[in-house]
């Protein structure tokens, strides 16, 4: 499925941006495995948006995307767990997506971790693996370190805020889709960041439609977590290309910081190109470190 208009005409605001948006929202959820549902959890913050693959038994694994991303994004890392897991890719409350803000108002990281901990309880999961991407891997690493009985494994790609912070270059790229977001600003940005990759074109589309429709939401942030508490097996996937940050300092600081951590490069790989181009490998290296001994 594919928007009606394309994104160099500019969209009247509310129903066009969002009209657009759902279409590539549908179109990337049409390439989710067979069997895929479609649940929607209560929290006091609002109904959040889960799309769930796998046997109902299996170990849950809860997928938070990176920012403006959607669930919608995990359908091939989806594909290669599900046989062995309960897949659960979630839009996180109070960024683009379907789920919806509503009840008590997601401000503060304690808010956050309170929201992650609601979604938990009403998947049924008292405790899960954790896989996140960007903003997500801050999401995750902070719940990992707030709520250690709840994790079992967690794993970070290209995660931002929890290492090292953002490379000042790219926070000054980004900033003209911050103020004044459009389909079109946010789809030029996204081709700069991933140029001469074969990133996902239906999720730059996501990301641009996501930028305009959803432009007044501004997603919790906090503060950089210390990770050197963790007590969960981590594995951290770092794009090679990652314009966000140095990929070999951030390698370095989460060895530094988390000794018993899986420290991996994915090469040729950039920021945005995760987690839609993980290549078969790196899923299968997600997939064994997931299922490793206690």
């Amino acid at each position: 499925m594919h928007d009606p208009l394309p994104l160099s005409v500019p969209a009247p605001p509310g129903a066009f941006a969002g009209a657009r948006f759902s279409a590539a929202y549908d179109a990337l959820l049409a390439r989710w495995p067979a069997g895929t549902e479609e649940l929607d959890v209560p929290t006091p913050f609002g109904t959040t948006r889960v799309h769930a693959h796998g046997p109902a038994g299996a170990p849950p694994v809860l997928l938070l995307p990176g920012g403006g991303a959607t669930g919608a994004v995990w359908f091939r890392t989806a594909a290669a767990l599900g046989a062995a897991h309960r897949v659960l890719a979630a839009d996180i409350l109070g960024d683009a997506g379907r789920s919806v803000p509503q009840g008590r108002p997601l401000r503060t990281t304690d808010d956050l971790m309170a929201w992650l901990d609601a979604l938990l309880d009403g998947l049924g999961a008292d405790r899960a693996h954790l896989v996140g991407h960007s903003y997500g891997a801050w999401i995750a690493l902070s719940h990992a370190l707030r709520r250690p009985d709840r994790v079992d494994r967690l794993v970070l790609l290209d995660p931002t805020q929890c290492f090292a912070g953002f490379r000042p270059g790219f926070l000054l790229r980004s900033l003209p889709v911050l103020l004044r977001p459009t389909a079109a600003r946010a789809l030029a940005y996204v081709d700069r960041e991933t140029a001469g990759t074969a990133t996902d074109p239906e999720y730059k589309r996501l990301f641009a439609c996501a930028a305009e429709a959803f432009a007044g939401q501004r997603p919790v942030t906090g503060r950089r977590p210390d990770p050197s508490a963790l007590r969960a097996p981590l594995l951290v996937l770092l794009a090679e290309r990652s314009a966000a940050h140095r990929a070999g300092a951030v390698a370095a600081r989460a060895r530094a910081a988390v000794p018993h951590a899986g420290v991996e490069t994915l090469p040729g790989l950039t920021h945005f190109a995760l987690p839609t181009e993980l290549p078969p490998g790196a899923l299968a290296r997600i997939g064994a470190f997931l299922d490793g001994p206690a």
